[in-house]
């Protein structure tokens, strides 16, 4: 196919993942919600019931959405949801001490639908816990909804609901960007930037910056600051390069 004619609208580079999700029910109705906002590409993390899909709760709620269903593949860790992911959000009411950049919903979509070179996820998580830090932690930003604050409780599905609004508007022109900057390189792959704070962690140990026996919040401190700048390829390169280049005179 021409490059020219492949389909990079958020459609088509969006994915919905649902981390260790209780009732099938909610996998439905999340289906549904993606299905009529135009959405598709749905993953399940370690879900409840290794047949969730296929169970008649599940079914019933997806209400037309079935293929939806079928289409959703089960993974057993958010390393394997994320791995061709290079931009992921994660969604939670709760808001962490050293979490990534918090940003609306609208704000959020307005990004995924101008970036053509992002392959987003939108994280969400248990129905009574919700997302985990070290999750939270891999995500770029924390996704907020501004719900009222009396009864700020959004059920999993009308959460996806509200976020495959948001992005389907700003697909359709309803939102403009804010602003624009001159040369954009590609965004770094999850696993890349994972990849590169482990090999920063191993650098801060080797000179002494780090005890990584009472290492305090350094490196979530280090993942929130990183998390705000977009990371591109070539920029975790020249930190890798750093980190590299600190060991190999530390031998």
């Amino acid at each position: 196919m021409n490059p020219a004619q492949i389909d990079t609208s958020v459609f088509n580079r969006l994915r919905f993942v649902l981390v260790e999700t209780s009732r099938p029910g909610n996998i439905g109705a999340a289906a549904r919600a993606m299905k009529t906002m135009g959405f598709s590409d749905l993953v399940l993390v370690n879900p409840r019931f290794a047949d969730a899909v296929s169970q008649d709760e599940a079914v019933a709620f997806a209400s037309g959405a079935q293929d939806v269903l079928a289409g959703a593949r089960i993974v057993g860790s958010i390393e394997e949801a994320l791995a061709d992911c290079n931009y992921a959000a994660a969604v939670s009411a709760r808001l962490r001490e050293f979490s990534p950049p918090v940003v609306m919903p609208r704000a959020l979509a307005t990004e995924l639908a101008a970036n053509t070179g992002l392959q987003a996820a939108l994280v969400l998580g248990n129905e009574r816990f919700g997302l985990p830090n070290e999750i939270v932690e891999k995500c770029n930003v924390l996704i907020n909804i501004p719900a009222n604050p009396g009864y700020s409780s959004l059920n999993l599905s009308q959460a996806v609901q509200v976020l495959a609004y948001e992005c389907r508007m700003a697909a359709l022109g309803e939102t403009k960007i804010a602003s624009v900057i001159g040369f954009q390189g590609d965004a770094a792959g999850l696993a890349d930037i994972e990849g590169m704070y482990q090999h920063l962690e191993q650098a801060l140990v080797a000179i002494d910056f780090l005890n990584p026996d009472n290492p305090k919040k350094l490196m979530p401190r280090l993942k929130r600051l990183f998390a705000r700048t977009g990371l591109e390829t070539e920029e975790v390169n020249i930190l890798r390069g750093i980190a590299k280049q600190i060991l190999a005179t530390r031998k």
